[in-house]
Order: C-alpha cells, then structure tokens, then sequence
C-alpha cells in the first residue's frame, strides 16, 4: 500500500487527493505490471495513450475551453498524475507526458482554429503529440539549432533534422522548432506544427534506449506547411519552448518521485521477508539506514516538487528556480534510491524483467531530458546570482 500521507500537506485541495485516490484506483486495475520488453512498444504506447484518454486522465493536460478537466492547467494535478502513472508505469507515465508537453506550445501560442483542431484529439487520446525541439549538435543548447523554415508564398518550408524525439514515429503530429532568422540566437526560432502524413516529412531513424520508449529521428526535406501553422510570431519558437518546459518540468521531477516509492516499496517487502544468517533483512542496521535514507529523501524531493507546482498555481508565479530545483533533485535523489533498491534485492535486482531492475533502466534518463542535472544547475545558479 503506498504511502499517501504527503496529500495532507498543505500545497493541495480535496480535489487534488480526490484525484490521487481515483487515479491510483484506476492505476492499479488498469496499467498491469508495467512490463513493455516485448519489443511491441509502439503499440504499448497507442494503446497507453488511448487507454489515459478513455480514462478521462488526459483531460488535465488541456484546459476546460478544450474538453480538459480543469478551467487552467494545474501543476499540481499534473504532477499528482506523473507520480501516480510512474509508480505503476514508466511507460503510461511517459505517454501523459508527452500529450501535455507536445501540445503546450500549442495551448500557449496557438491561434483558435489550431487549439480547437488538435487540443480536443490530446486529450481525447485520439491523436498523439510530439515536441521536437533536440538536433544532433543542438542538445542541451537549444539556441544551437540548425533546422530552417523559410517563408515561400502562403506557406512555410522546413529542411534539418531532429533528433532523441520522444513519440517519434507514433506521433499524428509534431511542434517542430526551426530557424527562421528574425535575429540572432535565439531569438531567431519559430515554432510550427507539422502533421505526421506532410510531404517532405519522415522517419529517418528508430532510436532504441535501455528502456522501451518509442524514440526517433526526424527528418525535414522541403517540408512544406500552411503559414496557419506557425505558433505565435515570428522568432517566438526559443520562448515558447522554454515557457512549454517550465510547465511541465516539475512534472518530471514528480515522475522520478514515483519510480522512488515504488523502489522503497519494493524494499521494504524485501526487507521484511528475506532472511540472511538467521535474521530478516530488516533487521540489519545497514539496511535500517538505506531505508532511512531512502525514505528523507523522498520526502524532501516531495516537497521540493509540490513548491514548485503550488507556486506556479497559487501564486501564478515563474518557477524556473523552483521547477530547476525539483527535477534536479529528484531525479539525482530517485537515481540513488533505486540504486539501493537493487542492492537490497542481491541478484534479483539485476534480473531482467524484476520490478527494481526495471526501474533501474527508466530512472536513469530522468536525469537527462528535459534539461540534464547540469543544465539545471546552471539555471538554479544563474536564477540565484541574478
């Protein structure tokens, strides 16, 4: 039974622990074991996804305006769903995140007719998104990007390549941000959705990681779009990917704080039942002070989490401190607590297919997308020093 005592803090609603409490109900019949090694997982995704969205737990990644469940999107409830679906699995987790990440920009920059054409089918469940933003040289320095999009009559052509896209492959359409040259840097990105079936648009690559995602390489070969697609004005792209992360990189570190209480959870009925030289696990002094471990750092990457996304809700703050603060955390504190979980489980925690040495593979690219653990220290130092 996991430990829900944390939803009597103060960062949440009746509503907020309503949600926790269906969600996890939900969770528990619905998501399985949360294996997906079967090298099937394209279809794992589509159906996760359609599953999230007949489940009605979609509706909290768009707004009321648009058939969301909420008048605004709510971090906490967002962050709430990311722990919940990661706990039970990684992969359902992975599939609500990238329907509010990969349609965010257009929530935020979007014309009408854009909203009302994609943001229903998001959370419907019914078209899948993705955010390419990464390149092959233009990583973690997104301002690096080398993709274009010039302007030709009423439409807008893109040629480049992205890559390490999430849902990429599955994906019914893509925010794809290119240069267009209003300035220098940065401030010469736009941002463009782009329909999975257009000309000049394709696969170039599957991409395999040490955990099943659907994963891919872009490519963009005289792609041409509808100038109705390009989200916000012209050299906008840079900020209203960096606004679309903002929302939801707290989320990621709320994700890293399921796959820890799962892997707690599993070691504490490790600890209980296996017994070593006449004496249960548990009882070993050792072992007492992982678990301690273990347990102060979940609470402090919970509470971290929860800040940032109360900030952002209540008091309608920029949490790019506080959202940098979390993810770092979290996913460095989850990293280390699965890492104990593997150890308490000897040899089954490396075997393939057990519940910890699946947690193992999924938890370590927390620590990377999304900003890596030294991008968000750059940021939480600069926000400090400024």
């Amino acid at each position: 039974m996991p430990d829900t005592s944390f939803l009597d803090w103060p960062f949440f609603d009746d509503r907020h622990r309503a949600l926790a409490r269906d969600l996890e109900a939900w969770a528990t019949t619905a998501l399985g074991n949360g294996a997906h090694d079967d090298g099937n997982v394209d279809a794992a995704c589509r159906a996760l996804v359609a599953s999230l969205g007949a489940g009605g737990w979609l509706r909290y990644a768009v707004p009321a305006a648009f058939g969301g469940a909420l008048a605004e999107v709510d971090s906490r409830a967002v962050c709430l769903i990311r722990e919940t679906l990661a706990r039970h699995d990684a992969l359902a987790d992975f599939a609500f995140a990238m329907q509010g990440l990969g349609s965010a920009p257009i929530l935020l920059a979007g014309d009408e007719a854009l909203q009302r054409r994609y943001l229903p089918r998001v959370c419907e469940g019914a078209a899948i998104a993705a955010f390419a933003l990464s390149e092959p040289e233009a990583g973690s320095d997104a301002a690096a990007l080398a993709t274009t999009a010039r302007r030709d009559g009423s439409d807008w052509v893109l040629d480049g390549t992205k890559t390490w896209i999430s849902n990429g492959g599955i994906a019914d359409f893509s925010i794809v941000f290119a240069r267009t040259g209003e300035a220098p840097g940065s401030r010469g990105i736009s941002a463009f959705v782009v329909d999975a079936e257009t000309p000049g648009s394709r696969i170039a690559e599957r991409i395999e990681l040490v955990a099943a995602h659907p994963l891919a390489t872009l490519a963009f070969e005289n792609c041409r779009i509808p100038a109705s697609h390009r989200l916000g004005e012209g050299g906008d792209g840079f900020a209203i990917a960096m606004r679309s992360l903002d929302i939801f990189r707290a989320s990621v570190a709320a994700a890293a704080l399921g796959m820890a209480r799962r892997a707690l959870d599993e070691s504490l009925a490790r600890a209980a039942e296996r017994v070593l030289f006449g004496k249960r696990l548990a009882e070993f002094q050792l072992t007492q002070a992982s678990i301690a471990e273990m347990a102060t750092g979940i609470d402090a990457s919970a509470l971290l989490t929860y800040r940032a996304a109360w900030v952002r809700d209540v008091q309608g703050a920029r949490t790019t401190r506080e959202a940098a603060m979390a993810k770092w955390n979290a996913t460095e504190t989850a990293q280390r607590i699965v890492d104990r979980a593997v150890q308490i489980h000897g040899a089954l925690g490396v075997t393939r297919g057990h519940v910890v040495e699946r947690l193992y593979r999924e938890i370590r690219a927390l620590r990377i997308y999304e900003g890596t653990s030294e991008v968000q220290q750059l940021i939480i130092a600069r926000e400090t020093l400024g």
